[in-house]
Formats: structure tokens, sequence, C-alpha cells
């Protein structure tokens, strides 16, 4: 489990795995089961594609040793629970474009990223502080990318 914290210190990963969002609305939308296997395959392996960086942010550093010290430590009903909420939150996102929900779907996006700062701010302190920018920046442009697709699905001419 090493290898996939010292690669996960990569910044990259941090800003890329929110963007997954917007592939995974897509494909749920579009109801492509393909489209949105492969897209949590991403979101669930992303962590680890970066290299290892040369410097590394000591918050950032700070951060991961908690949460790898989280996922190591006793598991107890909260933590079965909060770790649950993870592909739960996942499927109704899924389930909320499939369903051609927008609402829903945004207001998932929303929680989902609020609910990841909020755990962190919680349990890990002001090391939290490393994951507020990335988390709100992919919230952001997965918004910008639901809310004009919605724009322009309402706006396309109609088959006939």
């Amino acid at each position: 489990m090493d290898w996939v914290f010292e690669r996960h210190q990569n910044l990259w990963s941090w800003y890329i795995r929110p963007i997954f969002i917007i592939p995974l609305c897509f494909f749920s939308y579009k109801r492509h089961f393909l489209g949105i296997s492969i897209t949590l395959f991403c979101i669930f392996t992303s962590m680890f594609w970066f290299p290892i960086p040369q410097e590394f942010s000591p918050r950032a550093e700070m951060f991961l040793q908690f949460e790898k010290k989280w996922l190591l430590d006793n598991w107890n009903a909260e933590k079965w629970i909060l770790t649950a909420m993870i592909p739960i939150s996942l499927v109704i996102l899924c389930v909320s474009f499939w369903k051609r929900s927008w609402l829903l779907g945004i207001l998932i996006v929303v929680l989902m990223a609020f609910g990841k700062i909020i755990w962190s701010v919680i349990y890990a302190g002001s090391t939290a502080k490393s994951i507020i920018f990335p988390a709100i920046l992919g919230l952001l442009i997965s918004l910008i990318f639901i809310i004009a697709f919605k724009e322009w699905e309402k706006n396309k001419p109609q088959k006939n």
C-alpha cells in the first residue's frame, strides 16, 4: 500500500480524480454501461497513475499520512458507514443522470465534494486544507460541464 500513497502524493492525482465525475455523469445520462465501468475504474485507479513527485507538499504529505492511518486502523461501524457513502453516492449519482434527474445529480455532485471536505476537516484537522482547493476546483469544473451539457441537450434539434 505504500507505493500507492507515494504516488498519490503527486498532486495531479488530486486534481484528476474529481474531474472523472464529468464522464461518469455523461455515460450515466447516455445509459452506457461500458463508459460508466471504465470511468469508475479510472476513478479508483487514478490515485497511482502519476510518478512519485520530486518535491512533496508537507501539508499534502501529512494529510495522506492521516488517510493511510485512518484506513489501516481498526474499523468500527462509523468508519464502515462513512466508507460506504462513497459507492452509495456514486450509485445515486449514476442513477440520477440515468433517470435524467439533473437537479438530484447536481445536488449529489455538490454533496460529494463538500462531504469529502467536511470529512477531511473533521478527521484530519488543519491538514485537510490541502484537499480543499482540488475538491472545489473539481466541483466547479464538473458543474460547468454538467450545466453546459444540459443546456446543449435542451437546445439541440429534435430528431424526427
